[in-house]
């Protein structure tokens, strides 16, 4: 029992378990001194709330802290040995490889818990009529499962970025390496809180949480809104920390125009992070103060105004699709020269890009609200800039072409994920315009055409260059290598399954299908449609089983992946695997440019440690 105890997460946990009935009690004592029968909801909200904080302090996040404020002394970040082991994953530590490592494992634990919300209602979907779920449940599941997911991909861009950005840079940590840690964990007791709004009933509105309905829903949704609070403040913290680290810890000879251009693109993703999240965290706040003050911000029937909530809701939440897409694109611009053996075509154009992408982010928001009823003298310069930011994202699509154009291609799993990843994503490049186009938009709003359209985005976007940064990047993190076979068996399957799904919902979604239904009409003929696209949908999830199976193998019993085993100019290749605690034993020196692939004596770094012989990488 000791043993554990000793787990930082257990002491975590224990301290939401003590922290929620304590501020639950708060209140309901509060209101039993004032002579008011007890009112459950903000019991249930202020107990979520000290359940966070419960959660933090048993861990001992604000331990380090409490001793400074009290002038005491406190070891330094570096100076603090993590325990051997995979124990140091469950517990507080400092090192951002080890962050980095915790953030992947929570964004897949989430990932298969949205995904697994999906597959329930896709199965009540597959044919007319109601077959197991309640209208209310069915409801719950959908907005669950697109607020998880989405803490998911957050979590996932944070893993690859806490993992991977200081090796890149050079750097031995992040710039703050204690809000480093915090800004992990908080997400933990958050993504539990977001999970629970299923035992109060869950919620009605979909993920974005649209007023007024969610002001008169079940009181699942304010659970709904204070998970999701903290999760952005876990991407705010976050962001601060990568737009610190690199603007001011690259290496020597690193200047912004020869650092990695994944650096670009995640330092793109954490300026947006950090100016936007707090919209919709300020849209879910004042509808949960609305819910428990009587404040009238957005209901009608007080004076307020509906269309504001989406103002708010949707300049975080537009901007988030690039939040969660650009470090994907960076993923792919820097893994592909890798594989095609050629430099970069356009470094420079590609840096820019990622900026064009997250100032022309900003501007496009209204775009969700052509039907909303907003002034119509507005919808015109939306549709325009909707329509702009296909320019900074062809710049990435020409860029990608001329690098693969007779390139000497290298197909190994992560390859085949950066080929899946380039396709999908211009399925959902081409198929944007629509949505984007007035005219066009106010046919397709709410449709299934718009799922699939988004689905695309994501997975073209995110699911398959995180894939292929896994596949790429679990060498340096265990020092072995996943099958080669899993891998190339786990990519047909999402890429076929998955392309199936899109393209059939976007089918019957121009065919009239609504989305966030429950049922439909047998005569309306979408049963086969439906039918086939579960089928696809459970193929997806066949390849996401078979991932976690080559995960696991890999960690366990593995190839040893020895040496510089892609064959690649970044200075992480350069050092043992696993990496080193503290990366790199003498400083990296930036001598060259990063992707001048096939070009005959050319050097990007030094790196003065030993270097092990490079490996042959399979086919």
């Amino acid at each position: 029992m000791k043993k554990i105890f000793s787990y930082d997460i257990v002491r975590g946990v224990i301290g939401q378990l003590i922290g929620t009935p304590i501020g639950f009690g708060l209140v309901a004592g509060i209101q039993a001194l004032l002579g008011r029968p007890l009112n459950a909801e903000p019991a249930y909200v202020v107990g979520a709330v000290f359940g966070v904080l419960g959660f933090l302090i048993g861990l001992g996040a604000f331990s380090d802290w409490y001793h400074m404020v009290l002038g005491e002394e406190v070891h330094e970040p570096e100076e603090i040995q993590d325990p051997p082991g995979a124990r140091r994953y469950w517990g507080l530590s400092f090192d951002h490889k080890v962050i980095g490592v915790q953030y992947g494992i929570l964004s897949m634990v989430l990932l298969a818990l949205g995904g697994t919300f999906a597959l329930i209602f896709r199965t009540e979907l597959a044919a007319s009529g109601r077959q197991f779920l309640s209208f209310q449940l069915f409801n719950s599941l959908v907005g669950l499962h697109g607020m998880v997911l989405i803490a998911s991909i957050l979590m996932g861009i944070a893993a690859i970025s806490n993992y991977v950005i200081p090796l890149l840079i050079g750097a031995r940590d992040m710039a703050f390496p204690r809000l480093n840690a915090l800004s992990f964990w908080v997400a933990v007791p958050a993504s539990l809180v977001l999970v629970s709004s299923l035992a109060l009933g869950g919620f009605e509105t979909g993920w974005t949480g649209y007023a007024p309905l969610s002001i008169r829903g079940p009181m699942g949704i304010q659970l709904f809104f204070v998970g999701v609070w903290f999760v952005g403040w876990s991407s705010i913290l976050g962001a601060l920390n990568l737009i610190a680290t690199i603007v001011r810890m690259r290496t020597p000879g690193m200047a912004m125009f020869n650092m990695p251009i994944l650096a670009w693109s995640v330092l793109a993703t954490s300026i947006m992070a950090l100016t936007a999240t707090q919209l919709i965290g300020l849209a879910f706040q004042m509808t949960l103060f609305e819910r428990l003050l009587g404040m009238s911000f957005f209901d009608p029937a007080g004076g307020g105004n509906p269309i504001l909530y989406q103002h708010l809701f949707w300049f975080y939440s537009h901007p988030a699709v690039y939040i969660f897409v650009l470090p994907g694109l960076g993923v792919i611009s820097e893994l592909l020269p890798v594989f095609v053996r050629k430099p970069l075509f356009g470094y420079r154009w590609i840096a820019m890009s990622s900026l064009g992408i997250a100032l022309v982010g900003f501007l496009v928001w209204a775009h969700h609200m052509f039907a909303a009823g907003m002034e119509e003298y507005l919808r015109v310069p939306f549709m325009y800039s909707t329509l702009l930011v296909a320019v900074p994202t062809g710049v990435k699509f020409f860029s990608w072409t001329a690098t693969m154009w007779q390139g000497k291609m290298r197909l190994q799993t992560p390859m085949y994920f950066l080929l899946g990843a380039i396709s999908v994503f211009l399925v959902g490049g081409i198929t944007g315009p629509m949505a984007g186009t007035v005219s066009t938009d106010l046919h397709i709003t709410d449709s299934y055409y718009i799922v699939g359209h988004f689905h695309a985005t994501m997975f073209g976007g995110y699911i398959f260059p995180v894939f292929a940064a896994i596949y790429y990047w679990f060498p340096k993190i265990t020092g072995r290598r996943m099958s080669e076979k899993l891998g190339k068996w786990h990519f047909w399957l999402l890429y076929i399954g998955f392309m199936v799904t899109s393209f059939g919902q976007m089918r019957i979604g121009l065919l009239g299908m609504r989305r966030r239904i429950a049922d439909y009409d047998a005569a309306l003929g979408f049963d086969l449609p439906h039918m086939i696209i579960t089928i696809a949908g459970y193929m997806v999830a066949v390849a996401v089983l078979l991932f976690f199976i080559n995960l696991y193998h890999g960690a366990r019993a593995g190839e040893p992946a020895k040496g510089n085993l892609w064959e690649s100019r970044s200075p992480e290749w350069l050092a043992p695997s696993p990496m080193p605690v503290h990366n790199y034993d003498t400083p990296v020196v930036v001598v060259g440019e990063p992707y001048d692939y096939g070009l005959e004596g050319s050097k990007y770094v030094e790196v003065n440690q030993p270097v092990a012989p490079a490996a042959q990488a399979a086919d």
